[in-house]
């Protein structure tokens, strides 16, 4: 019987070796990990839902299937470090730093209460409403604010990291961005300026094997999108985008190459993306992208990735791996009971309070467009 592209992938992640950093990780690590898999699916999956029952509108970004990239590569950050999320990452938003308690408003990252109503538009979100989904950001809580402009978010990493670096600081900037988005000229640009100037940037690619409508063989020329870093003579690394142990070690390897004064890194996540690009897109993807694609690209959902391991190095029981199966499941087919309460609970608080909150009055139209004198 001849091996599938699925089984192959199977393969691999049942023969994962905890790498430098995973090995050290605790039973409560891996299980915390777990909870914030779900957490960042349920957040994609509940937004679905509210739209469908019309108590949400807009474009929305899903990144469903793309989890352990965002649970992986922020577990090892202090609070200090900075992120650059782009329109795939919302849960980044409210995910920085919440090993320091999901509930704790003074961690450095914003809370989901903020975040949903910044999806809503209304007016307790840090934009004010001004515009949806993920453009914006905290200066406080080190989120650089996201732009749609592909790649336009590593200039800004860099001047961050150059200016932290003038202050005497040590914090890391994490930027992420599409393979797509590495044939902008930008691209090329602000890493040569991080790398020229041994800047403590990080530049994760989320290859989800299309840019949009673009498939990545008609994108570049090589296997892996982290050899474009052999031009800059930075690290180029390439992590199993499936399996958040494996971004884990990848990104905190970067990280702490940075951190020591080496410079930045590329490390590309191998990943898949489960709808289309926007919700506006998913009726086209279904064309464009072929049936047999999708179903080997969602074959390894990262939930169930992480289930394998830990059933395999006895930190969960088949039974308990069994519990809530959100894995393998679109939107349409989960359900609240397949993920575990207090992930439900969380984002419900997020949720309905951005439905019950205001709209931000009429007259604040004009707010910081011009300058105001006092």
């Amino acid at each position: 019987m001849a091996t599938t592209e699925a089984d192959q992938r199977k393969k691999k992640s049942d023969a994962f070796q905890y790498g430098t950093y995973s090995a050290k990780l605790t039973a409560d690590d891996h299980k915390e990990m777990l909870l914030q898999l779900y957490l960042a699916r349920y957040f994609d999956v509940r937004l679905i839902k509210e739209k469908k029952r019309g108590r949400l509108t807009g474009t929305l970004y899903s990144s469903h299937n793309q989890e352990a990239v965002l649970v992986g590569s922020l577990y090892g950050l202090k609070p200090k470090d900075w992120i650059s999320p782009i329109h795939r990452d919302m849960p980044a938003f409210f995910m920085k730093d919440i090993k320091a308690g999901w509930r704790n408003l003074d961690r450095m990252g914003m809370s989901v209460q903020q975040v949903c109503a910044q999806v809503w538009g209304r007016v307790d979100s840090p934009g004010r409403a001004r515009d949806n989904w993920s453009h914006i950001g905290s200066r406080s809580k080190h989120i650089i604010h996201s732009t749609s402009m592909l790649a336009g978010t590593i200039p800004a990493a860099a001047g961050v990291a150059y200016a932290d670096r003038l202050s005497g600081g040590d914090a890391v900037v994490l930027t992420y961005n599409g393979e797509g988005s590495t044939a902008q000229g930008v691209f090329h640009e602000a890493i040569n300026f991080a790398a020229v100037h041994s800047l403590p940037v990080v530049t994760v690619i989320e290859n989800n094997q299309w840019a949009y409508g673009t498939p990545t063989y008609l994108e570049y020329s090589q296997e892996d999108f982290a050899r474009r870093a052999d031009g800059y003579g930075i690290p180029g690394l390439v992590a199993d985008g499936q399996n958040v142990l494996d971004v884990y070690d990848k990104v905190l390897e970067a990280v702490d190459y940075a951190r020591s004064g080496k410079g930045p890194s590329i490390v590309e996540c191998k990943t898949f993306r489960a709808y289309g690009h926007g919700d506006h897109d998913d009726d086209r993807a279904a064309r464009y992208r072929p049936k047999e694609e999708v179903e080997a690209g969602r074959a390894r959902d990262p939930i169930a990735v992480m289930k394998r391991i830990m059933v395999e190095r006895g930190l969960m029981t088949q039974k308990e791996a069994a519990t809530y199966a959100a894995e393998g499941k679109s939107a349409s087919e989960v359900s609240n009971e397949d993920f575990p309460p207090d992930v439900v609970a969380y984002l419900s608080e997020g949720i309905e309070f951005a439905i019950n909150s205001p709209l931000p009055p009429a007259e604040e139209g004009g707010m910081w467009v011009f300058r105001e004198e006092n």
